[in-house]
């Protein structure tokens, strides 16, 4: 029984970053969807929502409790996020009748699956310690970690060519063949830039990148030092850094990337025909998309977890310190996918040809450099 009770502890510790992770990102999402809204208000002189909220008039402590806020509208559209989840599941399923039911089904679950996947090497933060039980903060630490990322992103692209073709309109296949060239063009340079990391940190773990970044050598006391920003990867790789940044934009479909969709010319590209919750799912997927690539960034360039000090606090609190360590990620992260906001409402979509030309005649040759850059220097 002993055993049997050391067991389904060692379980219980080995679930707690699988339900920290993915429950954070899937309560996340709604907010993003609020915050995209404010930032594009913000952008473009709009006014976003304002309406469904908690407090204030048309508030709904003002239907229930008969509180108006002194006439004032106080957290003014924070539940819109619930009205859109209420609207999408009450929205009619719509299959299209030509269409093939079963791979229309399947696309958008093809669509939300690997950004999840993409948190399973990802280090969310420093290790916890319970009881004398050491719980690592990743749901699984992978040697090819690397590997696993540019993997499963590719798997994203599945669920735009099912959704384009299966829907049988020449708006949504055209969206997936070119969301299939789209991401052809740009993993190859996300490949040839994950190369050039691992030559440098000499290791596909995300977790050991991390670990790397959290030192410097510091010339003055001759020897490695903690808690610097100076060993971060956007200083070593800050070529490879920019190309992976353009490259999260075509991957995730966003603006000015965002041709699969094209709303001036498909109409909505490879979820034309998509409603209820399958539309959502691919709404949904989008925006954990943005989180991943803002979580591979951050680990990748911008030294993960890790924050200065925090050698010093985890002598006094390793706990404290690590729990500081995954709030200061997720900050990191937000930084990135408001980003991606400030870039979709600011710039104009680019011509597809454009697109191709940036992915083959100036992003692979730029990362191509970078990689013979690298290799000479490491040696």
């Amino acid at each position: 029984m002993l055993s049997l009770g050391l067991d389904a502890s060692a379980v219980g510790w080995k679930l707690l970053p699988v339900l920290l992770v993915f429950g954070a990102v899937l309560a996340v999402v709604p907010l993003l969807v609020y915050l995209e809204r404010k930032v594009c208000a913000w952008i473009q002189n709009r006014v976003g929502p304002n309406r469904v909220g908690l407090l204030g008039p048309d508030g709904l402590a003002q239907g229930v409790l008969g509180f108006s806020g002194g006439g004032k509208r106080i957290l003014g559209g924070l539940l819109q996020p619930l009205a859109d989840a209420i609207k999408l599941i009450s929205k009619e399923d719509f299959i299209p009748a030509q269409a093939d039911k079963f791979l229309f089904s399947l696309a958008p679950f093809f669509a939300l699956l690997p950004p999840f996947l993409t948190f399973v090497v990802v280090p969310v933060g420093a290790d916890l310690t319970f009881g004398g039980t050491t719980v690592p903060l990743i749901v699984a630490d992978l040697g090819v970690g690397m590997l696993w990322v540019l993997s499963v992103s590719s798997l994203a692209a599945y669920g735009v060519q099912l959704g384009g073709w299966a829907s049988n309109s020449k708006f949504s296949l055209l969206g997936g063949v070119r969301a299939t060239a789209q991401m052809i063009s740009y993993e190859i340079t996300m490949g040839l830039v994950l190369l050039s990391v691992f030559m440098h940190y000499d290791s596909l773990s995300l977790r050991e990148i991390v670990q790397a970044q959290a030192t410097y050598f510091d010339p003055l006391l001759g020897r490695l030092a903690a808690n610097g920003l100076g060993s971060w990867g956007v200083w070593h790789q800050p070529l490879a850094a920019l190309l992976f940044v353009i490259c999260a934009f075509a991957e995730n479909n966003r603006l000015p990337f965002d041709m699969p969709e094209c709303e001036a010319e498909l109409v909505g590209g490879y979820h034309t025909e998509y409603s209820s919750m399958k539309f959502g799912m691919f709404f949904q997927g989008e925006y954990i998309a943005m989180l991943a690539m803002g979580a591979v960034i951050s680990t990748l360039f911008f030294g993960g977890w890790h924050y200065p000090g925090y050698a010093s606090v985890a002598a006094a609190s390793p706990n404290l310190a690590a729990l500081i360590s995954l709030a200061v990620l997720g900050a990191k992260v937000m930084i990135f996918v408001l980003f991606q906001m400030w870039v979709r409402w600011t710039l104009p979509r680019f011509r597809y040809d454009q697109v191709m030309e940036l992915g083959w005649k100036v992003l692979i040759p730029l990362a191509l450099v970078n990689l013979v850059v690298t290799a000479l220097v490491n040696l």
